[in-house]
């Protein structure tokens, strides 16, 4: 629990310092941590289908899975708008990948870095559909964490 407790404070300290980055010290305010490649898709019509949302963490960051080792960590999330013809089920996330810093190997993370995917099982109405979502998500590279962000995702498929 001191492990984890020491920890937090870091973040916490990290993230207090990351603040004053953003406000245009060191990093830009603006810049994207995670990225989402949208691909149109086809689901058949009527009929349990499966979309695929691709999001890569941009190289030398990371973010947390959405079951991060502590209640304390920011969990990456998704959140999707309702959208008429299409029923969503439940969001099937990635295994994290484990991290550790190295001032304590032993003190594993559970992280996203690199590619992910998302799948997000559906059933649609016949036709052209889009579904809005955020994905909300907080960024850390080796050094410091920085402010939750929220990345507007917009998911086109066809259901035939």
């Amino acid at each position: 629990m001191i492990k984890h407790f020491a920890i937090v404070a870091a973040l916490t300290l990290c993230a207090n310092s990351a603040y004053a980055q953003i406000a245009g010290l060191d990093a830009p305010a603006k810049q994207a941590y995670v990225v989402y490649a949208a691909e149109p898709q086809v689901v058949p019509a009527g009929k349990p289908g499966t979309l695929e949302l691709h999001f890569r963490v941009v190289q030398g960051f990371h973010v947390n899975s959405h079951t991060p080792k502590s209640e304390l960590l920011i969990p990456t999330t998704l959140t999707l708008q309702p959208a008429g013809g299409v029923k969503a089920g439940a969001l099937q996330f990635p295994a994290g990948k484990p991290y550790s810093f190295s001032y304590d190997p032993s003190e594993k993370l559970d992280v996203y870095a690199g590619d992910f995917t998302v799948k997000l099982p559906v059933v649609a109405a016949a036709g052209e559909h889009a579904l809005d979502a955020s994905l909300r998500y907080q960024a850390c590279d080796n050094a410091a964490c920085y402010p939750p962000r929220n990345l507007p995702v917009k998911v086109l498929f066809t259901a035939k």
